[in-house]
């Protein structure tokens, strides 16, 4: 694979009028692809027929790229990770933009033509969408003459739960050479950007805040053993059922008790299972959750008060408990000067009212997260809501009924596109 050759208008000159036109004659191959993705959709680190998309339309602008990254080991994965050098090569700033590629194991039902032919697996996130928008950037960039810094494409498997993220930074995304880019291949990101269809917000308009953004997502399951016994009989036995029911209770005394009012906190409870008939006193009781906290101090915090209350109610009830739990993703935490500069982005490009400031986190997570460990990062929201709808009414994520917008294409795409020369 070979250096892009550069072709078209100079992007220190160019206007908004010819990168919306660059953009727009993509669009209709795009939103092919985009479709193609969508029909075809594929489970984190089983996304072999994505990435050889992505390849193929990195291979066609020329654009050297390290695949097999991201897996569960390294040097394994259906990653792939894209280098567009800058033009004139004496620069030697990086920035990475990042997608996500994998879909989640739901059933579809938008009755769409171009609608899964997977059982079971539907592009119920977007991803579809948000890997579309990288691939029209990486033909945007690959068209300009000037560009003023290196960007490194980082398309990542396994967002859904497999912490995909975190195995780009094992294998190179911030850092690792790219055979074929040339010195460009060897330049470190110093800051990387990433985006999320967002159906709360009008199609096409631009939320994102400084700080936290989105939520740690940690997970526990917690045992409760006791003596089992006739259910006519309590006396002769203890009750798991009665323990595990209280202990669900009170842990909602840590959001309402052990953290400040004014700090989000979630605490959900959403399996409970005990018990093979009416007239029995269980001798086991299992229970399972999810904790999502906002700052590394809320989150030992939760850990530390959920394992006590739940062995103490244990114990209060004649019970013993065995507590696991489970690290999920660090919360995504916004670097606030290049917060600022995505919102001024935003701003010049589509206007004040297409752009806000996110009134509050989402405690959804996501594990761009980890990129955020290593330099400082932004995701912003991308909104998918058509005009004239009720964004609380549409197809929400992780929905059988959810579709990412085509309209919103264009707009993700000169974002990214924006961030690359002026970001």
């Amino acid at each position: 694979m070979t250096t892009p050759t550069p072709r078209g208008p100079a992007s220190s000159s160019i206007s908004t009028e010819t990168l919306r036109q660059m953009i727009r004659r993509e669009l209709p191959e795009l939103t092919a692809i985009r479709h193609d993705l969508h029909t075809h959709p594929e489970l984190g680190f089983e996304e072999q027929r994505t990435s050889r998309i992505i390849q193929r339309e990195l291979a066609a602008l020329g654009i050297p790229f390290k695949s097999s990254v991201g897996g569960p080991e390294p040097s394994t994965g259906t990653g792939v990770i894209g280098v567009i050098p800058a033009s004139p090569a004496t620069s030697t700033e990086a920035i990475g933009l990042r997608a996500d590629i994998d879909a989640l194991p739901i059933t579809e039902e938008t009755g769409k033509p171009y609608a899964s032919r997977t059982p079971g697996t539907m592009h119920a996130c977007g991803h579809d969408g948000h890997t579309t928008i990288l691939l029209g950037t990486a033909r945007v960039l690959s068209k300009l003459h000037d560009r003023p810094r290196t960007v490194r494409l980082v398309f990542q498997p396994a967002e859904e739960g497999g912490a995909g993220g975190e195995k780009m930074c094992r294998d190179g995304a911030i850092d690792g050479p790219i055979d074929g880019a040339g010195p460009a291949g060897t330049q470190p990101i110093s800051r990387i950007f990433g985006l999320h269809g967002w159906p709360q917000l009008p199609v096409g308009a631009i939320s994102t805040k400084p700080g936290p953004l989105l939520a740690s997502t940690d997970d526990f399951e917690a045992t409760i053993e006791g003596v089992q016994a006739h259910g006519a009989f309590p006396h002769l036995g203890t009750d798991t059922i009665l323990a595990m029911s209280q202990a669900i209770v009170s842990l909602q005394q840590i959001v309402s008790r052990n953290v400040s009012p004014f700090e989000p906190v979630v605490v959900t409870t959403g399996q409970a299972r005990a018990g093979v008939a009416n007239n029995v006193l269980p001798r086991t009781a299992v229970f399972s959750g999810t904790v999502r906290t906002l700052t590394p101090e809320s989150r030992e915090r939760c850990r530390e008060r959920l394992i006590e209350i739940i062995d103490a109610t244990a114990r209060a009830h004649g019970c013993r408990a065995t507590v696991r739990w489970t690290e999920g993703y660090p919360a995504t935490i916004n670097d606030a000067a290049l917060t600022s500069r995505v919102l001024d982005t935003a701003r010049a490009a589509f206007g004040a009212p297409r752009v806000s400031v996110a009134p509050s986190p989402s405690m959804g997570g996501e594990d761009f997260s980890y990129y955020g460990q290593h330099v400082p990062a932004c995701f912003f929201l991308l909104g998918l809501c058509p005009p004239g709808l009720d964004p609380l009414g549409v197809p929400q994520l992780h929905q059988s009924t959810f579709d990412f917008n085509d309209e919103a294409l264009e707009a993700g795409i000169e974002m990214m596109v924006r961030l690359a020369l002026e970001g």
